[in-house]
This record gives C-alpha cells, sequence and structure tokens, in this order.
C-alpha cells in the first residue's frame, strides 16, 4: 500500500517491495497510525540479511540485543555490549537503502544517568549509520529518552516485558496482565510518549491490554506478542524463518525452516565430497 504525506509530494512507502524506494523516516511512522496503515519491522544482524529484507519492503530493522543470542550464543542479552553491537549495525545499516535502522542499546549502556544514555546514543549514530535508537525501560528511562531526543537522535522506546531486565521481572513473564498490571503499563507508554519517544514496543502483554495503550498513545504501537490491536510489528526473524533452534515463543508465526534446508544442504556437500561426487568433471578448471 502506497503511503503519502499529499497528493503532490508522495512521502516514503509502506507496505512492499513495489513501492517507491525512498528512505522510510520517523514522521512516517505517525502517518501510518494516523491513516491506520500496519507498520512492519524484523530484526536483523548482517548486510545480506539486511538488504534481504529491505528489498521485501520491510518498514523498519531492528538491530536488537537479542544478536546476544541469536548471533554470540548467550544465554541472555545481558552480556551484549556497545561494542559488539556496533559493527553488526553498521552491517546493517549498509545493507539497507529503505528501511528505518534502529539500533538497540545494550543493557549497561543507558541506565547509570541520562548523560550516559546520550553518550552511547551519540555512538551508534556517528559509528553506525543507524537512523534511531532504541531503550528498554518506561518511566524508569523517561530522562533519558527525553535527553537522547534533545540532542537530535531519534528513540523508539520498549515497555511491557523488557528482556534486559527479565531477571527482575522474574523470568519470561506476561506483563501488563490485571487491572494493576494495565494501568502501569499504561503509565509507562505515556512517560516515553511524554518524553519524545517516535513510536514504542509493546512485548508480551495481553493484546486487550495493547489496544488500550494504542487508543490513548497519539504515537504509534509496535507488538512483539502483544496481539493485533497495535499499529505495526516486529519479529525476531531468525524465529519467524526456522533459523533459531530451541524453544520458540508463543506468538511467532514460522513462515520458514531456513535452519532445516541449511542443515541439509550441509550434509548433502559432505555426502557428495565423500564420495567423490564433488567436484564434478564440469566444476573443474582447464
Amino acid at each position: 500500500m502506497a503511503f503519502s504525506e499529499s497528493a503532490q509530494e508522495p512521502a516514503a512507502p509502506y507496505g512492499g517491495a513495489a513501492s517507491s524506494p525512498k528512505r522510510v523516516r520517523i514522521r512516517h511512522f505517525q502517518q501510518a497510525k494516523r491513516d491506520g496503515v500496519k507498520i512492519v519491522g524484523l530484526t536483523s544482524y548482517d548486510y545480506l540479511s539486511a538488504g534481504i529484507f529491505d528489498r521485501a519492503g520491510i518498514d523498519f530493522l531492528l538491530v536488537g540485543d537479542s544478536a546476544g543470542n541469536t548471533v554470540f550464543g548467550y544465554d541472555t542479552t545481558l552480556p551484549v555490549t556497545v561494542d559488539e553491537l556496533i559493527p553488526l549495525t553498521r552491517a546493517v545499516a549498509r545493507g539497507a537503502r529503505r528501511a528505518l535502522v534502529v539500533a538497540d542499546l545494550p543493557f549497561g549502556s543507558y541506565e547509570t544517568n541520562p548523560r550516559e544514555a546520550v553518550h552511547t546514543a551519540i555512538r551508534f549514530m556517528k559509528e553506525t549509520g543507524a537512523h534511531a535508537v532504541k531503550l528498554e525501560g518506561g518511566e524508569r528511562s523517561a530522562e533519558q529518552i527525553r535527553h537522547i531526543v534533545e540532542a537530535g537522535i531519534p528513540v523508539m522506546a520498549h515497555v511491557g516485558f523488557t528482556p534486559q531486565a527479565e531477571h527482575g521481572l522474574g523470568g519470561h513473564v506476561i506483563q501488563g496482565r490485571g487491572e494493576e498490571g494495565a494501568e502501569k503499563l499504561l503509565r509507562d507508554a505515556k512517560a516515553v510518549e511524554a518524553a519524545g519517544a517516535f513510536a514504542v514496543v509493546l512485548e508480551m502483554v495481553p493484546s486487550e491490554s495493547a489496544r488500550a495503550v494504542t487508543e490513548a498513545l497519539t504515537i504509534p504501537t509496535i507488538s512483539v506478542g502483544a496481539g493485533p490491536h497495535c499499529d505495526g510489528q516486529l519479529l525476531v526473524w531468525t524465529d519467524w524463518a526456522g533459523f533459531t533452534t530451541g524453544r520458540i515463543p508463543r506468538f511467532v508465526k514460522q513462515y520458514a525452516q531456513i535452519g532445516k534446508d541449511l542443515e541439509d544442504a550441509a550434509n548433502a556437500f559432505r555426502e557428495d565430497v565423500s564420495s567423490g561426487a564433488y567436484p564434478a568433471p564440469e566444476h573443474e578448471y582447464e
């Protein structure tokens, strides 16, 4: 679906590779919410996947600290460092011609004070080519968001289940349940909106709580397992593509089985080399 600011001047599009290749900007998130156009996001950690998703018309690419699990093999996202994420973000930014690239601020890089948060955000913007940053936390992170935005850096917020705080939350536990939980979720979302965030991720919250937040905010909400009522959807690409092994979140729909395909291909290659079937004569240089 094409996405236009006016009849005279088409803006960056949403919804498909056939649309204009103009860059998606944060203003287009706001217009998408007004127009009822769903925003589509995926994580990406490298140049090749970024280019593929960009050509497919994905609206924004998040270089998430989920790289801790998918790239570095950590048990949680907590060990991920700024120095580990910067080269990944740089690669994704090089691969994306249309999509907005969002860099995740890892645990320990923004919590201490707003000055630290601004310093980290500036590093990502200067050293990677990203267009925005994301950080976790509602009311507790509002001051950091405000200072980063005042420095001229767009911020995507993240409330509900926040993986960097999983130990404090008691594990992978759904947030926003019950009257008290729903009220806290709404307070957090309103706090990041007031601080200047251009969008907010709602992760692992009941769909009705997510609906209430979406209706209450003027900025777009992006669902990660928060149901269909948000203004957009975001998934970890290795989950929906069948690349991840082990536990897959219940809310993930798998669109491919790339992991199995790669394993089958590796087995076939090994067998061909072992049997002498590869390289065949037509593959040899004279």
